[in-house]
C-alpha cells in the first residue's frame, strides 16, 4: 500500500525538494499552498502524514494544526510542521498545539525522510 504524505507549502522550491526526497522513497505527495482551504484538502485526501509549514497565505498554519486536532476525524494524523520561523516560542507553540515533530529550514534530504518514516510508523 501506497503511503500519502500531505505537504501544506506555499514556497515552490521546498515542494519540489520534498516531493523529490519523498517520492524517490515510494511515498505518494500531494500538495496544497494555501492556508484557507488546507482543512478541506486533508478531509479529501485523507494523507498518513501532513507536513505544515508555519506561514502560509491566508491562514497560518499554527491555526491549520489547532483544527486538525480539534477535530476527532484528524486528531491522529502525524503532523510535522516544517517552517522557517525556528524561534523558541514557534517550537514551544507547535509543540502545545500538538505537532509531532518541528523542523526548521533549511533541512537536509535525509532528516526529512527520517522524521516522515517515524511519523508514518515505517522505519
Amino acid at each position: 500500500m501506497v503511503r500519502r504524505i500531505l505537504l501544506i507549502e506555499d514556497e515552490p522550491n521546498i515542494i519540489e525538494a520534498v516531493r523529490y526526497i519523498l517520492t524517490r522513497e515510494g511515498w505518494a505527495v500531494d500538495t496544497h499552498s494555501d492556508g484557507a482551504t488546507a482543512l478541506s484538502q486533508v478531509a479529501r485526501r485523507r494523507p498518513d502524514v501532513i507536513i505544515l509549514d508555519a506561514m502560509l497565505p491566508n491562514r497560518s498554519g499554527f491555526d491549520i494544526l489547532r483544527d486538525l486536532r480539534a477535530d476527532a476525524a484528524t486528531a491522529e494524523i502525524p503532523v510535522l510542521m516544517l517552517t522557517a520561523r525556528g524561534q523558541q516560542k514557534d517550537r514551544d507553540l507547535a509543540e502545545r498545539l500538538g505537532a509531532d515533530r518541528f523542523m526548521t529550514k533549511p533541512f537536509s534530504n535525509a532528516e526529512v525522510l527520517a522524521c516522515v518514516q517515524a511519523l508514518a510508523g515505517a522505519d
